[in-house]
């Protein structure tokens, strides 16, 4: 192997770069959107058991051999239902999102392309299938990422530019510096900063996703059950990264499903938060793919 991922405890340490976000502002916020309806696990896509995460269910042991109808339908409600309705909510404010697209799921409905070709939206590649990439063998992740590259490409009319499996292997970033063609991938959740590692001999950039502001705390049992309270961590999380910035500029992300934010008792929250990045001065509201080439024109590939 020419590259495992390392763990790094240092990072920056307390001298990060001092990036200059676009009309000096202090924050670069970028929302994303994640398009994963019917690629999880499921008896119908050969899997031999049934989607555990990520749904209005609580979580639970995998139903082997069986499907388990409460869960399809449930991701069925974000590719017939919600990614229409945020996509009508992001169009009204003005606000383009990045579309995190799972090969598979796209496939199925390929009129989610044309909406998100509408949006003017970025795409980062996000697996060919919403499973746990570990279970697969190199050759097979290997065929997965040209797959879905090929895929969002031919439906969409779009280069992707970006990597999110979101279930990777150790293999994962590798695999993704050898097929070429990305600007970045964002399988780390470690720095509020883009980086760089180097990879099989090539500097490559890592744009971290996030974890803590993300719609995936409505899951059950996760302690978020209401939109006000994912409201107010957005905001608390937005009005302390503008504050800090003023010395040290920061990124945030903002991270929706179509199945879980666009509910009618939580996209309001949602549109609310828009409402107040938007009229807060010191946040640039970007693609992801402006912030890493925003981000490489002002700091490089060095750090």
């Amino acid at each position: 192997m020419t590259y495992q991922p390392h763990r790094d405890l240092i990072g920056y340490g307390p001298n990060p770069p001092k990036v200059q976000w676009p009309n000096n502002a202090r924050v670069a916020l970028n929302f994303v959107i994640n398009y994963e309806e019917g690629a999880e696990y499921s008896i119908g896509e050969g899997d031999g058991r049934s989607e555990t995460i990520l749904s209005d269910v609580s979580p639970s042991a995998p139903i082997a051999g069986r499907r388990d109808r409460n869960m399809e339908s449930l991701y069925e409600y974000g590719s017939r239902v919600g990614i229409w309705r945020l996509a009508r909510l992001f169009s009204e404010r003005q606000v383009t999102p990045t579309f995190y697209v799972v090969g598979r799921a796209l496939e199925l409905n390929p009129e989610v392309g044309k909406v998100i070709a509408s949006l003017g939206s970025d795409i980062v590649c996000h697996g060919w299938r919403w499973i746990d990439y570990e279970e697969l063998d190199e050759n097979e992740e290997r065929r997965h990422i040209a797959q879905t590259v090929e895929t969002i490409r031919s439906i969409t009319g779009i280069e992707p530019t970006g990597w999110y499996t979101g279930r990777p292997s150790l293999n994962t970033r590798r695999l993704v510096v050898e097929h070429g063609g990305f600007l970045f991938d964002s399988d780390d959740y470690n720095d509020d900063l883009p980086y760089s590692v180097t990879v099989s001999g090539n500097r490559h950039l890592v744009v971290p996703h996030s974890f803590d502001c993300n719609d995936s705390r409505f899951s059950r049992g996760s302690g978020i059950e209401t939109g006000d309270q994912l409201y107010a961590y957005l905001r608390d999380a937005m009005e302390w990264l503008v504050a800090e910035g003023e010395a040290l500029p920061r990124m945030m992300t903002v991270s929706l499903h179509c199945r879980l934010s666009s509910r009618p008792g939580r996209i309001g929250a949602i549109a609310r938060f828009l409402d107040l990045a938007r009229s807060n001065p010191h946040v640039w509201i970007c693609r992801r793919t402006d912030l890493a080439r925003h981000w490489l024109s002002q700091v490089g590939e060095g750090q």
